[in-house]
Formats: structure tokens, C-alpha cells, sequence
């Protein structure tokens, strides 16, 4: 990666003698060789639960296998923690897990493997071993736990917003979409045809199909009420703020204690309705951009 960077630094400085046309083609097909030089550390490992997911909500991927971890990336060891050091402050969550410096402030959390498997090289290569699947933190299955932390930006980012795209050709999943009022009643506009004027918060039950037996967390909730945008989510990001989880938004940022309120379904954004027709329109994303489009219709009395 150190190599690839001082090369693009060295086409930056001879920028002068080469046409602004070819020097954007240049960087694009840098950040392509970039991305490309990371990988899934079992990219044929079984998902269990993806970035977002679970009520908390999830900082990034629990994979389901027995077989070897390995580095998404080169890089440097910055800290290995073993499950049997009962003297760590640490929460016990990970069980024995390591965190490698990919370089640019992105930092790679491997966790719940198996133990007895120090020393590590504190230097890995891009699919160099680091160890083995275990059981080891808070998981029923033998298998392992991978995220991302952006260290510049201070958030945690979506390993599959930077890693190669999984294969993936089912649209996503929406099991239900309801309105709450300012009462906290719900209507399932499945079933409604009509509502009273006011305020209302709109709940999104939606998955992510790819797995068929572990149904994920989608990558984008949006929501339109007669044409307009109502509200977004988009599970790129988590960062925090005075100990509260925050995901991205329509608007910014959301506390994900609002999101998750519900769970399984999301709140994903508000709306309030006025007298006459209504038309919502709840579109679901996955990573791979694969949609589902849930259309409602219905009177505002």
C-alpha cells in the first residue's frame, strides 16, 4: 500500500507536464488498484449478521466457519488480546481478537477466534494468516468477527462498502410497513385505507435476503410521502457521540436508539399527513444494489 501511495504522490508532482484529463483517470485507477488490494478475511464464510444489524446495532460482520481467518489487508499488529487474560478492563464480547493497521487510519478488528493462537507476526501481508475460527467472546457457533474502525473520522465503517461485493442477485425483503401516530398507535398500511391528519412515524420491517437462513440488515431504507423524501437510512456508517450511537441519515446523523426503537422494524423517517389523498413509497436497498419497492395508497381524513 506504502508503494502504491508514494507512486500516486510521485504522478501528482509531475501533474504539470500531463493533461487534467488523464491525471483524474490516473487517481481513479488508483483508488481501483487500492480497493482492490482488500479482501474478505473468509469471503466463503456463512454470515450470520451483517454491519447494522441486531438491536444495538451491530459494528460489523459475525461470520459462521471453521476454517482460517485471514488479513483483508496488509498491515501492522497494533494490539492482540487473548480471552484467557482475565486481567483486561476490556469487554469480553470479542473474546480473543487482534487489531491491525491497514494504513490511512483504517484499522481492522478480527475477533472471536480461537485461542492459543499468539504469537502473531506483528507484520501481515493481504491474505496472510492471523488464525483460527473459535468460539471464543459472545457467539454459539464456531466462527469470527471482522469490522472496520476509521480512525481520521472516528466512526466505524461497513466492511462491504469497501471490501469486493459479495455474489448477490435476491432483492431484499419487506416484511412489513406501518404508520405510528403521536398516541403511539400503529397501522399496518397493508391493511389501512384511511388515517387521520397528523404527525406519524413510519416503521420499516425489511431485510436483506442473501443468505436465505440469516436474513441481514438492508443497506438503505428510504421513504417518500407523494414524492417527497420523508426520510432516509443508510448503514454506512456508526459513530459516536457522548456514548450514544449515531447512524447516517436523511439529515445528518440519527441516534440509533430512535432507529432501533422498534426493532425488527426501523424507524425511518416522519411525516405529517394532511387532509386528502396519500401516496408512500418505501424503497429498500441492499449492498449490492439489489431493491424492493413497498407502495401504499390510501385517504387522510
Amino acid at each position: 500500500m506504502k508503494k502504491k501511495l508514494r507512486f500516486f504522490a510521485c504522478l501528482l508532482r509531475r501533474s504539470r507536464r500531463i493533461s487534467g484529463t488523464l491525471v483524474l483517470l490516473l487517481a481513479f485507477l488508483f483508488a481501483t488498484a487500492l480497493v482492490s488490494s482488500l479482501d474478505w478475511p473468509d469471503a466463503a464464510a456463512e454470515i450470520l449478521s451483517n454491519f447494522a444489524a441486531d438491536k444495538t446495532p451491530s459494528l460489523g460482520y459475525s461470520f459462521r466457519s471453521g476454517g482460517p481467518v485471514r488479513s483483508a489487508a496488509s498491515g501492522e499488529i497494533i494490539f492482540i488480546r487473548d480471552e484467557t487474560d482475565r486481567i483486561s478492563v476490556l469487554p469480553p464480547g470479542l473474546g480473543t481478537w487482534l487489531a491491525i493497521d491497514h494504513g490511512d487510519g483504517l484499522v481492522g478488528v478480527y475477533g472471536r477466534l480461537n485461542q492459543g493462537n499468539n504469537p502473531f507476526p506483528y507484520r501481515v501481508e493481504e491474505g496472510g494468516f492471523i488464525g483460527l475460527s473459535g468460539f471464543t467472546g459472545w457467539t454459539g457457533a464456531q466462527g469470527f468477527y471482522f469490522s472496520f474502525f476509521d480512525r481520521k473520522e472516528k466512526q466505524w465503517v461497513n466492511p462491504g462498502r469497501i471490501l469486493p461485493l459479495l455474489p448477490d442477485t435476491r432483492p431484499p425483503v419487506i416484511r412489513s410497513v406501518l404508520l405510528m401516530n403521536s398516541e403511539g398507535r400503529t397501522f399496518n398500511l397493508a391493511q389501512t385505507r384511511s388515517l387521520a391528519q397528523g404527525q406519524y412515524r413510519i416503521q420499516v420491517d425489511a431485510q436483506d435476503t442473501r443468505t436465505g437462513d440469516n436474513p441481514l440488515s438492508p443497506h438503505r431504507i428510504s421513504c417518500y410521502v407523494n414524492g417527497i423524501e420523508r426520510g432516509s437510512i443508510i448503514f454506512e456508517t456508526v459513530s459516536t457521540r457522548r456514548g450514544t450511537l449515531l447512524v447516517p441519515a436523511s439529515r445528518g446523523v440519527q441516534s440509533s436508539a430512535g432507529v432501533y426503537e422498534f426493532h425488527p422494524a426501523l424507524v425511518a423517517g416522519e411525516v405529517f399527513l394532511t387532509r386528502g389523498q396519500a401516496a408512500l413509497e418505501v424503497i429498500v436497498e441492499d449492498m449490492a444494489g439489489n431493491n424492493r419497492v413497498a407502495s401504499f395508497r390510501f385517504l387522510v381524513e
